[in-house]
């Protein structure tokens, strides 16, 4: 860690919703220099080199989190937000200037975000066990917290259809220790909801999945890729990232395996505009911790090495091409040739 800049956390973060300041980066200048191109940014396959910016570094923003989630880009504010679960609190960073300051204090130990196509904050709640939207006016709206007359899990991750529609994962993280919420039965199965806002209609989208974690759309919205988090029954099995077809907007067929994260897990997930999926990696070690970037093929094309396990990731930035990794006790950027497929 002695490579990367960091920013140093302030005692005593309020309790309020106001915002808080918690520090901003000591120094503009890399503790260690570090040797272009950046040793971090692996180039596994050919194809990945096209995305590797030779003289751009990963860098470390912020340091100071208990377990880091759920990073969401604000693009018409200029800053990142994203959750610290077992702090019960979320954190912003603005880019302009590397200020952190916490922006929901508690935050019902809220896990994934991300944007509505009304740029409204969607939030996965731990605590509390549903899905809010946060309005323009910082009002929050319950999306939903129940399905058939039973309580959710705890939601872990979500994405927005083109339609509108709510997207999102319900393994049940959040209760099954008072880490990262509070204990609790659970009601129902690990679910994959479909929500649509207009109607408030809920379905289960997929129930085959042991821990249903993180999940995204490829670009075209063709197919949808969800993570498994769930322990193998046997040594060996394998811990996958999921591919289904998408069918009319609202259904998923034709679930298959499309890569296999073993020794390791993944977790958070995202497409480029190439459809290349970005994938959070742990729980291993050095050489595997950080981040994997499959090609649509399933084929292994790049990493990007961190020292501890990774749980989320976004693109944002002013111009969209600034990757933001959400990983153990510390928020993570590194500039790419590329974008979010459904960047805000």
């Amino acid at each position: 860690m002695n490579r990367r800049t960091f920013v140093s956390v302030t005692a005593g973060a309020t309790a309020s919703l106001s915002i808080h300041t918690l520090g901003l980066a000591q120094s503009q200048e890399q503790q260690t220099p570090i040797a272009y191109p950046d040793p971090a940014v692996e180039i596994v396959d050919p194809r990945f080199a096209k995305y590797k910016v030779g003289n751009a570094a990963v860098e470390c923003l912020y340091t100071g989190t208990r377990w880091a989630e759920g990073p969401v880009w604000f693009g018409d504010g200029g800053y990142l937000l994203f959750s610290d679960i077992p702090n019960n609190r979320m954190l912003r960073w603005l880019e302009d200037t590397g200020e952190v300051s916490v922006f929901r204090h508690p935050s019902n130990y809220s896990n994934g975000n991300t944007r509505d196509k009304q740029g409204r904050l969607l939030t996965c709640e731990h605590d509390s066990r549903r899905v809010t939207r946060t309005e323009l006016d910082g009002t929050i709206t319950v999306l939903m917290d129940s399905y058939e007359g039973r309580k959710l899990n705890a939601p872990n991750d979500v994405v927005v259809h083109s339609d509108g529609a709510i997207w999102f994962t319900d393994p049940g993280y959040g209760i099954i220790s008072n880490y990262e919420g509070h204990k609790a039965a659970f009601e129902l199965p690990a679910n994959v909801y479909r929500l649509d806002p207009k109607t408030h209609e809920a379905t289960v989208v997929a129930s085959d999945l042991a821990k249903p974690n993180g999940v995204c759309f490829s670009p075209d919205e063709k197919k949808l890729y969800i993570v498994d988090t769930g322990e193998p029954k046997h040594a060996g099995d394998p811990r996958p990232i999921w591919v289904y077809d998408v069918e009319g907007g609202a259904r998923l067929k034709n679930g298959r395996v499309f890569v296999n994260m073993s020794p390791g897990s993944s977790d958070g997930i995202r497409c480029d505009v190439d459809g290349n999926v970005w994938s959070a990696a742990g729980w291993v070690g050095k050489g595997f911790n950080g981040v994997h970037v499959f090609a649509p093929d399933g084929t292994l094309i790049g990493k990007i090495h961190l020292p501890g396990t990774c749980a989320n990731l976004c693109f944002g930035g002013a111009k969209k091409n600034r990757l933001f990794i959400a990983a153990s006790q510390s928020l993570y950027s590194v500039y790419v040739n590329t974008e979010g497929a459904q960047s805000p």
